[in-house]
């Protein structure tokens, strides 16, 4: 009797919600914040407290005086609260983590339409304000296991500066025994993240692949065919953060294969770009943003064309 009746679209459903998705996410990132308070201490825990509870609250509150639907069950306040924590350094004043967390959840994803219709991401949106804003203290870094040891620079400032011998051994990048932002360091807990999600196919590989292995091979034939330096490239700074968990962004990166591609192979080169060139050590998040906002048009030529489908002639005067 049923098989006639008619619903409205969509007609196939699986079981994925925001909130499931959210949550492979949070777990995702669950190794690379145990090596942030393995090495950075329980402060690493008490600044990511603040940025989740922030986000949350901040969410909520708009939410509640713009009288819209409650959303923060969705855990994607709590993804972005941990994100934006993940980079930023563990000696961040509080109030300084409550503003850029203000910033990632209301203005670049509330005043925007909310989960899905903002244009950036919201955490490599607030970094980049932050950036610009307090440069100061995003910039102070401690060593691992001693808060009070200020380092003089990270890998990237060094390999800019052409300081080549005080690097860190690339055993210790990898396992994230240097200095930088709390969520960055440890390469080990990001790729296990990495592998998690693709099991989970929550994301794919294009982007965070592509991102990769064009910061790479950029570096390679940037920095005088320097197999090291180039390999270091990878390891520094917050290449693997942002490749795993924000240029995979749904809202903000284009949905096909190669509209995928496109992307990470743009954000390696501005990463790459920035790094060796600009002002500032570190690309990723300025590289994100650019992209993001690339991303309509990047998924306007890579979109697929239904079956059937006829282009629409061009009307004539």
């Amino acid at each position: 009797m049923n098989k006639l009746k008619v619903s409205v679209s969509p007609h196939i459903r699986c079981g994925e919600t925001t909130t499931g998705i959210m949550l492979d996410v949070i777990i995702a990132m669950i190794p690379a914040f145990a090596a942030a308070i393995y090495f950075f201490g329980v402060r690493a825990l008490y600044i990511t407290s603040i940025c989740v509870l922030t986000c949350v609250l901040g969410e909520l509150a708009f939410q509640l005086i713009a009288k819209r639907e409650v959303t923060i069950n969705d855990l994607s306040a709590v993804v972005t609260g941990m994100l934006l924590a993940f980079n930023l350094p563990v000696t961040i004043p509080e109030w300084q983590a409550i503003i850029g967390s203000l910033v990632a959840i209301v203005v670049v994803k509330q005043l925007f339409g909310g989960i899905g219709y903002n244009f950036a991401n919201p955490a490599a949106t607030a970094r980049v304000m932050m950036l610009i804003s307090f440069s100061g203290t995003l910039t102070h870094w401690t060593e691992p296991h001693n808060p009070d040891l200020l380092a003089s620079a990270t890998p990237l400032s060094m390999i800019k500066e052409g300081d080549h011998e005080a690097l860190p051994s690339l055993f210790s990048m990898i396992i994230g025994d240097r200095a930088g932002s709390m969520g960055e360091t440890c390469a080990v807990a990001l790729i296990i993240g990495f592998v998690y999600l693709l099991l989970r196919r929550v994301v794919t590989w294009h982007t965070t692949v592509v991102y990769i292995v064009t910061v790479f091979a950029f570096s390679y034939l940037a920095m005088g065919f320097d197999l090291e330096l180039a390999i270091y490239q990878i390891f520094a700074g917050g290449l693997l953060l942002g490749a795993i968990f924000m240029a995979t962004d749904y809202a903000t990166t284009p949905p096909t294969p190669l509209g995928k591609v496109i992307f990470g192979f743009g954000c390696g080169i501005i990463t790459v770009a920035v790094r060796l060139w600009g002002s500032n050590p570190e690309g990723v998040s300025f590289a994100i943003l650019f992209m993001n906002i690339l991303t309509p048009y990047i998924s306007r030529l890579t979109a697929r064309r239904v079956v059937g489908a006829k282009k629409p002639e061009k009307k004539t005067a």
